[in-house]
């Protein structure tokens, strides 16, 4: 049996369990949803070309939340068989009779839910091979660990293949369901010099796996990224520009997710409350999102509620277009769902026409950020002050490597005063943007 043949009927099947659970969950409540998902794959890892690790795995669960009288119960079985749906649903009910009232609770709007999902090709399965997954990822390390003298250790090489199914159904009559796939390959080593050891890693991941880097390019990007870190030294304590470099950019823009989306916003727990229709980027700036981009990474035809995804700017010409809401947070706040249930789709940021070289150019002097630490930010107040390491930069040109620092801020002032964006675009994340240049920042070394 083919894995499409194989993943057919496991679908089929998990609609039909979908589809009992509704129908024994409207018999006792107001309203219901359900959600099962089911993930098959395997994962290998080697060290130094021995094999550390096969795993295969295949689990799932189905999720029911009932309503009654404005009440709400959850419960959720590993186990779809028609018992154990049974007794899921009689327990979800029973708990929606214990809970507060609450006016806000229920399924989302029918007029927003997909009831005709796209298909956005996001599954491309692989036979589930161990022996092709070890030799890929053996391949990696490798190409790592001969790339140079100074890399003397291993953490080893990785590969990765799974394929999933998700179905979700409700009370308003939607039961929809999509199959998606991801792959992904990685390396990481450790270099030593003169007693100072580093250590790094590289990655691909793709819906196919045609889609990957091949796992040479995966052991001498690690073995580049590992390089280049070693004899760091320490900053002195200063102001000035720094340069998140694009995969580490991605982060900056992932608060603007929390700070943006609908929990914070009704809790005010945000720093950017009352910023809706309010510049919050510079006017040059539009964030998209684009949740049904063939062979997206976050691409999905409906959020975890059932409701329709849409491709709409979040952020255009720097003013804030919307809050990302579930249903309950826009019933909160009067508004309606954005879709936004389980995440944002694919952010797309685009850059200002700079390559790397062109954006440490425009930079001058100042501080290249390559890696974060620690999770020093209020998403309250918008205070900011993580540990980083990098590189320090002179007349646009790579000094040499540091560490051991902190950098510090307020998001809210660095949203604002983003200088420029890079064209690198880093495009394994839900938020795709290039390197991110902002015109000063804290920094404290020794």
């Amino acid at each position: 049996m083919t894995i499409i043949t194989q993943v057919a009927e496991q679908r089929k099947a998990l609609e039909q369990a979908v589809a009992q659970a509704l129908e024994l969950a409207s018999a006792g409540s107001d309203a219901a949803e359900v959600a099962v998902t089911r993930t098959t794959g395997i994962s290998v890892s080697s060290r130094y070309g021995e094999v550390e690790n096969v795993e295969f795995n295949s689990d799932g669960a189905l999720g029911i939340t009932v309503y009654y009288q404005q009440r709400k119960g959850s419960a959720s079985s590993t186990d779809i068989s028609p018992d154990a749906i049974a007794r899921t649903v009689r327990a979800a009910l029973d708990i929606a009779r214990y809970t507060s009232e609450d006016p806000f609770a229920g399924p989302a709007d029918k007029e927003l839910l997909a009831f005709d999902a796209p298909d956005l090709d996001l599954f491309h399965p692989a036979e589930l091979d161990a022996d092709r997954g070890i030799e890929l990822a053996a391949r990696a390390e490798q190409a790592a660990l001969k790339a140079d003298k100074r890399i003397t250790n291993t953490e080893g090489g990785s590969f990765n293949s799974h394929y999933g199914i998700k179905v979700f159904g409700n009370s308003h009559g939607m039961l929809q369901s999509y199959c998606s796939s991801r792959h992904s390959m990685s390396a990481s080593v450790i270099a030593e010099q003169d007693g100072d050891m580093e250590r790094d890693y590289a990655y691909t991941i793709g819906r196919a796996i045609g889609d990957l880097e091949s796992p040479e390019w995966v052991g001498e990007e690690c073995a580049r990224r590992t390089l280049a870190r070693l004899a760091p030294r320490k900053l002195a304590t200063m102001e000035a520009p720094v340069m998140f470099a694009a995969e580490v950019a991605t982060g900056l823009f992932g608060h603007l997710v929390g700070a943006i989306s609908g929990s914070s916003v009704y809790r005010k727990s945000t720093f950017l409350l009352d910023s809706l229709g309010q510049q919050i980027l510079p006017e040059w700036l539009t964030i998209q999102e684009l949740p049904h981009l063939r062979k997206g990474l976050a691409s999905t035809p409906f959020d975890s509620e059932g409701v329709r995804t849409e491709t709409r700017d979040i952020v255009r010409d720097g003013v804030l277009q919307t809050w990302l809401l579930t249903s309950y947070a826009g019933r909160k706040l009067g508004m309606k769902s954005t879709g936004h249930a389980g995440g944002i789709h694919n952010w797309r940021i685009a850059g200002r026409g700079l390559n790397v070289d062109g954006m440490l150019k425009e930079m001058g002097t100042g501080l290249l950020v390559t890696g974060l630490m620690g999770q020093g930010v209020s998403m309250v107040t918008g205070d900011y002050s993580r540990g980083a390491a990098g590189f320090w930069v002179e007349n646009g040109e790579i000094q040499y490597p540091v560490s051991e620092i902190t950098i510090a801020g307020n998001l809210k002032d660095m949203l604002h005063n983003i200088a420029t964006i890079g064209d690198d675009i880093e495009t394994r994340s839900n938020i795709q943007c290039g390197s991110v240049l902002l015109p000063s920042m804290k920094i404290a070394g020794v």
